[in-house]
């Protein structure tokens, strides 16, 4: 069986069961914002320099925390277009709302683990001072929608044990205020630091609630209101994370049409989803049915396979869900990342509005909202 069929098939799979429109409805879920990846363009030839293959991996190579310049970028290209309500295009910005405290952790002697909000980051980068005034802008303009991600896009229990046992990579990589190397790339055996809420243990379950709390807490500090959406790290939880995140206000998970439940044991199971189906607490799941990530590959027509996506989700009932990761719209590191991805994006956008000029522009909660009041009958208060 072809490739193109696979994967034809697949996207069919994903329309086929759960919730039905007639209307065409666009959401861009895009992840990662706040969160640090790649610190910097000589971090990133340091760490070439020294046998670390971070050239193999599109995060490490061009992913980093948003600059004004990312961001201003972005945000002029969403403006530019409109929908037949007079909304723009929206990013659903699933934003990491702290990053580890190195100097902290490093003056414990790596005993204890500290963290400080991502706008405290914007603060130690060079080109950031004003990225979070930029995201009140975007916010306030209705284009730039954020969205719970986590506390870290790390998973704090298993980098603070290879930090104490001195692993040389994770070290290397410490010292120049890096954790994110992809198991793809790395030197070392071990299982991925970017999977917050998995576990080697079931004893960490009560540390990964105390992290959604305070992640929640956080979250709402900052923005000034609670998220209505949750996406995990990697597709990865335990069922046993959903009561504290809907004693937040969290009503639906983003995501694949699967997550991943780990047991501690390495032998995850998978639990599939369709479109607007829920948990036992009334939780709703979204399920992302077309992808734009030209970070990964340069030679992919993402805006054509993209487009074929989303016409396949108009013909079967179903909303657009859009996955690009916050690495397709950063230059900090190369800046030819950014310009040349938003010059697709604006693309794709232009073809959506001019295929189907009724298109509807929301973001993930916006949606999920529409589903349980359409389930429902009636309007969702938290």
């Amino acid at each position: 069986m072809s490739t193109n069929l696979k994967s034809y098939l697949s996207s069919i799979r994903i329309n086929l069961f759960g919730w039905k429109t007639n209307r065409k409805i666009v959401v861009i879920e895009s992840d990662d914002w706040g969160s640090i990846r790649m610190p910097s363009k000589e971090v990133y030839e340091t760490l070439l320099h020294k046998g670390i293959r971070v050239d193999k991996c599109h995060y490490n190579k061009y992913d980093s925390l948003e600059s004004e310049e990312d961001l201003e970028s972005l945000f002029e290209t969403l403006l530019e277009l409109k929908d037949k309500n007079n909304n723009h295009p929206k990013i659903t910005a699933n934003t990491i709302v702290a990053n580890p405290d190195f100097k902290k952790i490093k003056n414990s002697g790596f005993s204890k683990y500290f963290y400080e909000p991502f706008t405290k980051t914007f603060e130690r980068y060079p080109k950031h001072a004003k990225s979070f005034n930029l995201i009140k802008q975007g916010i306030d303009e209705g284009i730039y929608i954020p969205q719970f991600h986590g506390r870290e896009h790390l998973n704090v229990s298993r980098w603070m044990k290879a930090l104490q046992s001195g692993s040389e990579e994770t070290m290397i990589a410490f010292d120049k205020e890096l954790f994110g190397i992809s198991t793809t790339i790395t030197t070392e055996k071990r299982e991925s630091y970017l999977a917050a809420l998995d576990f080697d243990d079931e004893s960490e379950l009560v540390l990964q609630n105390q992290t959604i709390k305070e992640g929640l807490e956080l979250f709402e500090q900052i923005f000034g209101f609670r998220s209505k959406t949750f996406i995990a790290a990697n597709y990865i939880w335990h069922p046993s994370v959903e009561m504290r995140l809907h004693q937040y206000g969290v009503i639906a998970f983003q995501g694949g049409n699967f997550h991943i439940i780990p047991d501690g044991k390495f032998n995850r199971r998978l639990k599939r989803h369709h479109l607007g189906e829920s948990n036992e607490i009334g939780q709703i799941y979204l399920t992302r049915n077309a992808f734009f990530e030209p970070s990964e590959n340069n030679k992919t027509d993402w805006v054509g396979s993209c487009l074929k996506e989303i016409e396949l989700a108009f013909l079967m009932g179903k909303p657009a869900i859009i996955s690009s990761h916050r690495v397709n719209f950063i230059g900090f590191i190369d800046v030819k990342n950014r310009i040349n991805n938003l010059l697709k994006f604006k693309e794709l956008l232009t073809k959506i509005l001019s295929k189907w000029p009724d298109v509807e522009f929301m973001s993930s909660d916006q949606l999920a909202l529409q589903i349980i009041q359409r389930n429902q009958g009636h309007e969702y208060r938290s």
